[in-house]
């Protein structure tokens, strides 16, 4: 699975990269500090998954999962927090799965891992 990971924060990023480079769950195609870079970065990384800071900068949080979707239908979109009450918000938003930043790494491998096997492409990972 290609994955793009998109927060502002470097350090996250940089811990998110480490993370998955440990794993054949995902292998990281690109990175994006703001929506609009995400939004330019599509098209140029096709990544299957996007690892999506809830307040990243640059569009109102509950519009940039529809703003990716827009553009990449089949994207599949993990909502990254450190607020877990953005959880509801980020999945009545059409997000596949919401991950604390809080939560142990072995929880967002999991969901990646989730979405590496085949399922319904219309049930969402509500965990």
């Amino acid at each position: 699975m290609r994955a793009l990971l998109a927060d502002d924060q470097d350090r996250v990023r940089s811990a998110l990269w480490l993370l998955l480079s440990q794993t054949s769950a995902a292998q990281v195609v690109g990175e994006a500090t703001k929506l609009t870079q995400v939004l330019t970065r599509l098209g140029d990384v096709q990544p299957d998954v996007v690892l999506l800071d809830w307040e990243l900068p640059g569009w109102p949080a509950n519009g940039s999962v529809d703003a990716l979707r827009r553009f990449s239908p089949d994207l599949k979109v993990i909502v990254l927090s450190g607020r877990p009450e953005a959880r509801q918000a980020a999945l009545d938003a059409g997000a596949d799965a919401f991950v604390s930043k809080n939560d142990p790494p072995e929880k967002l491998l999991a969901r990646l891992e989730e979405m590496c096997s085949p399922r319904d492409s219309n049930q969402r990972d509500r965990a």
